[in-house]
């Protein structure tokens, strides 16, 4: 299990002290698998200022260019939550029955049984499609998925290749009102950051792993075989508490390095929620305070913000 602990650093770190690192965790605490909780946070905090500043040492791309990458990866991580389930059943020829999220028809799915037999494709197909797109670098990809999800949406009203699930009522809320495809500003986003990132060179872009996808499928798994909606509340516990983790990895990375580029996605996503709040005021969860709503929303930005300013003074400083 200590293995697992060194996905949290770089591979280049892994090659040269792994071996290293788990001998240190054997002989510190032997017969044990997994090292306590304090020291897998040390690691785990160690792990991701190892990644920041590989990222920052890399002087391929600049800084507001991966940022834009990362805040592209952000939106359409946020776009596809909502469709988890939908992608899951459909891959897999699943029948979801009782379970189907909004379907007024089971012939949603061409091998269901019901009075009709549409052949339409689930719209989570397009974020998943942007967001593999853009794990591998291909913006030029995504960017025509992104455009199709702003048509997707906008033609909501009718029968679309895509159907009509989710559009209208369910969709990911999260700390705010509902994002569906109908949200033409969260696509129109993604859209816009794709056109930038297609507009540089490819070979600028980062190219990441296709293991970054298992988290992905590990939620579509879950989300899929355990009939998991995104109103439901355990649904939004745990998208809270990966929101969170994923704050206190920007401000890891923030202070270690004093680099901006994590501070564009943390932004993005924010306004993305804060715009929704104030479109549809009547659609919000109540699950928090609306002040409370907001804070969470928009403190995580000038924090970021004065984390790197102080990092950049101290390193003048010194």
């Amino acid at each position: 299990m200590n293995r697992l602990l060194l996905a949290a650093y770089p591979e280049s770190y892994r090659s040269r002290q792994g071996a290293e690192l788990l001998a240190c965790l054997a002989e510190a605490y032997p017969g044990r698998s997994w090292p306590p909780p304090r020291e897998v946070a040390a690691l785990v905090r160690a792990g991701v200022q190892a990644r920041a500043r590989a990222v920052v040492d890399d002087a391929a791309r600049p800084w507001w260019l991966d940022g834009i990458h990362l805040a592209a990866l952000a939106l359409a991580a946020l776009a596809l939550v909502p469709y988890l389930q939908d992608v899951w059943h459909w891959a897999l020829h699943i029948d979801p029955g009782q379970h189907a999220i909004a379907f007024r028809f089971s012939g949603w799915y061409p091998w269901a049984g019901g009075p009709t037999r549409i052949r339409l494709l689930p719209y989570g197909l397009l974020p998943l499609g942007c967001l593999i797109a853009l794990l591998r670098g291909r913006a030029w990809l995504a960017l025509p998925a992104a455009a199709v999800m702003i048509w997707a949406g906008a033609t909501s009203h009718g029968r679309t290749v895509f159907g009509d699930e989710g559009k209208a009522g369910l969709g990911y809320y999260g700390l705010g009102a509902p994002l569906t495809a109908r949200d033409l500003v969260l696509s129109g986003a993604l859209c816009v950051a794709c056109a930038v990132l297609a507009l540089c060179r490819p070979s600028r872009l980062r190219r990441r792993s296709y293991r970054w996808l298992a988290p992905v499928v590990l939620a579509m798994f879950v989300a899929g075989g355990l009939h998991i909606i995104s109103v439901s509340p355990a649904f939004q516990r745990s998208l809270f508490v990966l929101e969170v983790a994923a704050l206190i990895a920007a401000w890891v990375a923030t202070a270690a390095t004093g680099d901006y580029r994590w501070l564009i996605p943390v932004a993005a996503v924010a306004f993305i929620r804060t715009q929704a709040i104030v479109a549809r005021p009547d659609a919000f969860m109540q699950t928090f305070p609306d002040l409370l709503v907001l804070l969470l929303l928009i403190t995580p930005l000038p924090v970021l913000a004065i984390t790197a300013q102080r990092r950049e003074n101290r390193a003048l400083a010194e």
